[in-house]
C-alpha cells in the first residue's frame, strides 16, 4: 500500500460518516466488487418464520409461514406461486446476514486500518480521541445492520440510513472533531518538524518517506483480511445474482409483487 493508497483507506471510513451524517439521503446501502453493483431498495428482516420488507418504517410486504402479504392483505397463491416463495425467502434469508456480516467486517477493517496508520502519528493519547469517533460511526452502523439473536434487520434505505446517522448523531462528531482538531493539528506539525533534514523540503520528504513505510506496515497488517473481504463481496455478488433472476420469475409469476424490486444489480466497467 503506498501513501496514496492508505488515504484511500482512512478516506473509506469518513465517507461512512458524510454518506451517512452529512447527507444520508444520497446514499442507499450498496455492494460493490470488481464484477458487480448491487443497490438494495428495501430494508429486510428476517426472522424464522417471517420475512419482511419495509420502507420509511412502514412494511411494504412480507412473507410469514408461507403465506405473501402485499400492504397487510394476503395474496392467494397456486401451488407454482407458493414453491418460487419459498425458494425466495429461503435465498433472502440465507443472503441477508451475509450482507450483515459483510458490513460489520468491512467497517472493522476501515476503522482497524485508519487507527493503525495514524496512531503512529499522533501518539496514543490523541489516537485514543480518534478510536472513540470510529467507535462512533461504528455504533451507528451497527444499528443499521445488527443481528440480534435469530433476528436479522438490514436497513439499506436513504430513511433508514438517516435514522441511524441523525443530526444527533452529527452533532456529536462535530463537537468531538472540534474537541479533538487542535490536538490533531499539533501532534501532526510537531512529527513533521521532528522529520529528519535540515530544511522545511527535507522535513516534508522525510514524513512522507515515513507515511509510505507506516502505509507498507499497515497494507501487511491488513492484508489477509482485506483479502477476505473481496472474497465475500464477490460472493454476495454472485448470489445476489442467482436471488435477482429468481426474483424476476417470482415478480413474474405473481403480478401483485411486479413493482417490488429488492436490489437494483448493475455490472461495473
Amino acid at each position: 500500500m503506498n501513501t496514496q493508497g492508505l488515504f484511500k483507506t482512512i478516506a473509506l471510513t469518513g465517507l461512512i460518516f458524510t454518506a451517512g451524517a452529512m447527507s444520508p439521503a444520497m446514499a442507499k446501502m450498496s455492494i460493490e466488487d470488481n464484477q458487480c453493483n448491487v443497490t438494495l431498495n428495501y430494508d429486510v428482516t428476517v426472522e424464522p418464520q417471517k420475512l419482511s420488507f419495509s420502507e420509511k418504517g412502514a412494511e411494504v410486504y412480507r412473507v410469514e409461514l408461507g403465506k405473501l402479504y402485499i400492504d397487510g392483505n394476503q395474496v392467494e397463491l397456486n401451488d407454482k406461486q407458493a414453491a418460487l416463495l419459498a425458494d425466495y425467502s429461503e435465498q433472502v434469508s440465507k443472503q441477508i446476514p451475509e450482507v450483515i456480516d459483510l458490513v460489520d467486517d468491512a467497517v472493522i477493517l476501515a476503522t482497524d486500518a485508519v487507527s493503525m496508520a495514524l496512531t503512529p502519528i499522533f501518539g496514543d493519547a490523541t489516537a485514543a480521541k480518534l478510536d472513540e469517533l470510529l467507535a462512533g460511526i461504528q455504533s451507528r452502523v451497527d444499528q443499521a445492520a445488527y443481528q440480534q439473536g435469530d433476528k436479522f434487520y438490514l436497513g439499506a434505505t436513504e430513511s433508514s440510513l438517516e435514522e441511524a446517522f441523525n443530526e444527533e448523531f452529527e452533532q456529536e462528531m462535530e463537537q468531538m472533531i472540534k474537541n479533538s482538531m487542535g490536538s490533531f493539528m499539533m501532534a501532526l506539525g510537531a512529527e513533521m518538524m521532528s522529520s529528519e533534514g535540515g530544511s522545511f523540503d527535507e522535513k516534508m520528504t522525510a514524513f512522507s518517506s515515513k507515511m509510505e513505510r507506516i502505509g507498507e506496515d499497515v497494507e501487511l497488517q491488513i492484508s489477509e483480511q482485506s483479502e477476505a473481504i473481496e472474497a465475500k463481496a464477490k460472493k454476495v455478488c454472485a448470489n445476489f445474482e442467482q436471488l435477482m433472476a429468481l426474483e424476476s420469475e417470482l415478480r413474474q409469476s405473481i403480478p401483485q409483487l411486479s413493482s417490488y424490486e429488492l436490489a437494483t444489480l448493475s455490472d461495473t466497467e
